[in-house]
């Protein structure tokens, strides 16, 4: 064979190897999207109707969020609501995959079995979110194991345990505690387009006289009494006027947000209700995710809360897909 003639096969067989290994190379496989943030909602007070504000939350932070929300509620022996039933709260393994919990809870007495998947999410190190009686969230005998819970607990994890608040009065019919930024942390993710507004819920008293909140809280807002049970009793020394009503924690490295806030009427302020979803989201770690003006409050559907009280004061007859729709 001639060197011509082998040099030309040797070239055409290059390039038929060539146009069989140079081809367009396989798309990789798209990526997994990643999993929805899993926010679970605990509600479980007789007082200030949070089996109705917890569900209206969960909706607007699923919208606001994208996030996967579950709702767990005080239940009687026949699967209905009922916040007068303190010691039965279904369905609380959904802790066991969360990424927050949300909490408002009073007193409960939840057996072993439940109260300690609320437990242990707290000393997993995921973040926490909770309201008002959530101070108070359980109440155990002297020589319960869990006693620990009813004081130690929540000024822990919250940073404050109940003391006492300045008085109802006539529940419902006026705002009783005005709400203001603390003007050290305006610039706060969470105080994002949060204006001064009104509350229904009675001040509680959490720093003052005796009595001091947990020395890694972040104040953010501070509320004012308009009435006050402890003034016409001359005790403001002890119970000032004035006390944080808002704020951030650190509990085992994890971003807990609690507001002592939490009456069924102060939901109705945009403020309220805003303050809460960016909180969500900052304890999330999804401060980004704020805009200037604070993240969306309108709210899905309908919001008409029956007011706070107890005994046959909440919605008797519902399941919880009915605070769900």
């Amino acid at each position: 064979m001639s060197t011509l003639r082998f040099s030309l096969l040797l070239f055409l067989f290059g390039a038929l190897l060539c146009a069989c290994t140079t081809g367009p190379a396989p798309a990789s496989a798209p990526e997994k999207a990643a999993e929805p943030l899993h926010v679970v909602f605990v509600a479980g007070d007789e007082e200030y109707r949070s089996e109705e504000s917890m569900p209206m939350l969960a909706k607007m932070v699923a919208r606001e969020l994208g996030a996967r929300v579950s709702v767990r509620f005080a239940l009687d022996s026949a699967g209905y609501v009922n916040p007068n039933v303190n010691d039965n709260i279904p369905g609380l393994e959904v802790l066991d995959s969360a990424d927050l919990l949300v909490l408002f809870t009073r007193w409960r007495k939840l057996p072993d079995a439940q109260a300690r998947h609320i437990t242990d999410f707290a000393e997993s190190g995921k973040p926490l979110v909770g309201f008002r009686t959530s101070t108070h969230a359980f109440l155990y005998e002297n020589d319960s194991l869990r006693q620990h819970l009813n004081d130690a607990w929540p000024t822990a994890v919250f940073g404050q345990q109940w003391i006492t608040h300045h008085g109802h009065f006539d529940d419902g019919d006026a705002p009783l505690t005005s709400v203001e930024t603390i003007a050290e942390r305006a610039d706060h993710p969470i105080l994002r387009g949060v204006e001064p507004f009104q509350a229904y819920s009675w001040l509680y008293h959490v720093d003052g006289g005796q009595w001091k909140i947990n020395p890694n809280t972040v104040h953010l807002l501070r509320g004012t009494s308009l009435r006050s049970q402890h003034e016409a009793e001359g005790r403001l020394e002890e119970f000032p006027l004035t006390n944080p009503v808002a704020w951030t924690n650190d509990y085992h490295g994890a971003r807990v947000f609690f507001t002592t806030l939490g009456h069924p009427y102060d939901w109705r302020e945009e403020s309220m209700r805003r303050l809460v979803l960016n909180g969500i989201a900052w304890a999330l770690g999804q401060e980004d995710r704020i805009p200037a003006e604070g993240l969306d409050p309108a709210i899905e559907g309908t919001y008409a809360p029956n007011n706070s009280g107890f005994g046959a004061k909440f919605k008797a007859g519902l399941k919880p897909e009915d605070f769900l729709k």
